[in-house]
């Protein structure tokens, strides 16, 4: 599954009065707000291009309680930074170039990015792309058949040191230990709501080629051993209790690194605009759907009472689901 070779001859849509205006679904998180304090901030940065994010709508989550909750105070802030809330997500559409699809709830991302793809505009998702496997193959789907890529990243992804490492800096990766928070939440597979940092962090330093995937889960930490094709082993060390953070040691051939500190989410801004300006994704759709087919793996992993599972076989159960999506 991938996006076709069509999708390179992307065509930005014509911006009004000369002002790219971002429109962003959900209000239920706080990189809606952060998002846009970066955007439409009087002192923005060049490598920001000019982007203001214009309008926003702002059901997200209609049932995590801690999502829901964050709803009228996000309202508040987000009118005072001169963007207009609208009621629906056609009145949005109608009014931007480009969307941040920042809804917290990945189970709604499906049929919110199917309404954003029929408009024709493009589009950046949040993390998660979806809450099942299926849903991300079928995302993903919708874009190649509607012409308009898209992608889905955390932010962790583009930290100083991943892209010192993937530029040369210790050689070739032979293995990597990546670890965050990985707080559970009922609505989501386990790593898809939150371990999902630390699984992205893993994937941008392994690259895709995982065969087999084996999960040791305890109430306050668990650990996944990913093995991949060429014998190289990456792990990802999910957090519940005690000190947490994001991180990792990476082994090179040529050297070992730690990962240090996470710089925010200026980087995947970059990223994003990037994208709008060229509508080429800087993720191969490919890598974003076996790093969730990783991540169910390990649920089935924890199904299986810890037994290795292979991550073609969980890939052609999510084929056949998706394939009965209507797109």
């Amino acid at each position: 599954m991938g996006l076709s070779s069509e999708l390179a001859a992307f065509s930005k849509p014509t911006e009004k009065n000369n002002t790219k205006r971002i429109g962003i679904i959900g209000l239920d998180t706080s990189h809606s707000i952060a998002f846009t304090k970066a955007f439409n901030a009087s002192d923005a940065a060049a490598d920001l291009g000019g982007y203001k994010v214009v309008a926003a709508y702002p059901q997200g989550s209609k049932d995590i309680k801690y999502s829901v909750d964050r709803i009228p105070e996000y309202i508040k802030e987000i009118k005072a930074l001169g963007v207009e809330v609208v009621d629906s997500i056609k009145s949005l559409l109608d009014k931007v170039d480009f969307v941040l699809l920042e809804t917290n709830d990945g189970r709604l991302h499906l049929e919110q990015a199917l309404e954003v793809f029929k408009a024709g505009k493009p589009m950046f998702i949040d993390k998660p792309i979806s809450a099942s496997l299926a849903h991300t193959m079928a995302i993903f789907s919708a874009a190649e058949k509607y012409k308009l890529p898209t992608f889905s990243s955390s932010s962790l992804r583009y930290m100083d040191n991943i892209i010192a490492i993937k530029n040369g800096k210790i050689g070739k990766v032979l293995g990597a230990d990546a670890y965050s928070p990985s707080s559970l939440e009922p609505t989501h597979p386990d790593l898809f709501w939150y371990g999902i940092h630390g699984v992205e962090t893993l994937y941008a330093l392994m690259g895709t080629g995982c065969k087999t995937v084996q999960r040791t889960f305890q109430p306050d930490m668990e650990v996944v051993v990913g093995t991949w094709e060429d014998g190289r082993i990456g792990t990802f060390r999910g957090l519940r209790s005690g000190k947490t953070g994001y991180g990792g040691t990476v082994f090179g051939s040529e050297g070992i690194i730690d990962l240090g500190s996470y710089g925010g989410y200026r980087p995947l801004l970059v990223e994003i605009v990037n994208f709008f300006n060229t509508g080429i994704p800087p993720i191969d759709p490919k890598e974003t759907i076996e790093l969730f087919a990783f991540m169910e793996a390990a649920s089935e992993s924890s199904r299986r009472k810890g037994q290795a599972v292979s991550i073609a076989d969980v890939m052609q159960k999510a084929k056949k689901e998706a394939a009965k999506i209507d797109i």
